[in-house]
């Protein structure tokens, strides 16, 4: 018992720890901006690499042991799947930190993170479509499609960082909220079972 409820606290931390993070560091940089930059630009800025990379390596470690949680939490093969694509979003978090934007591997790691966070959401919302929850984990999915999206096409304005943060946001909602065992989804489920029986 204590080392589930170790492992959801570790997981509703990562998010808070990892856009902390990232806002501190947007604070501290000098040379950051909303309109024009990337995130990652943080990475390999002097003043801001240690804080952003640290926030990101952190949060993905803190993630893993809620993965766990999520998995024991429902057998249908969907739901596994989607604390599957969890992990691997958090491994490929903590990798985007490990190579800042300097280093060949950092592209694919990034990429790989904001696919798995939004397959992650389709997973959960699909798993769970009937319930509240699930219904809005697909919408959020839906959402990080569409900004990405009118990003690149130029209808949303700002630099790389604008998407990436919206990304970011959505699957730190979704981990604290709206997941299965985060506080929302937890308590639909609970609902849900007093009512069956």
């Amino acid at each position: 018992m204590h080392r589930h409820a170790a492992a959801l606290l570790s997981g509703f931390a990562a998010p808070l720890v990892t856009l902390s993070a990232i806002l501190a560091a947007t604070l501290v940089s000098p040379t950051f901006a909303w309109g024009s930059s990337a995130l990652s630009d943080l990475g390999v800025a002097p003043a801001t690499a240690l804080l952003f990379n640290g926030g990101l390596v952190v949060g993905g470690l803190l993630a893993l042991p809620y993965t766990a949680v999520l998995w024991d939490a429902d057998p249908e093969p969907l739901s596994r799947a989607a604390a599957a694509s969890l992990a691997l979003a958090a491994v490929a978090m903590g990798l985007v930190g490990v190579f800042p934007s300097d280093q060949p591997l950092h592209v694919p790691v990034a990429v790989a993170f904001f696919l798995l966070l939004t397959v992650t959401m389709v997973l959960d919302g699909l798993a769970r479509r009937d319930t509240t929850t699930g219904s809005v984990a697909l919408r959020q999915a839906g959402v990080h499609v569409v900004v990405w999206v009118g990003w690149i096409l130029g209808y949303v304005p700002g630099g790389l960082a604008v998407p990436e943060i919206v990304g970011a946001a959505l699957f730190g909602v979704w981990v604290l909220l709206l997941s299965p065992i985060a506080l929302w989804g937890r308590k639909e489920r609970e609902t849900a079972a007093t009512t069956a029986e």
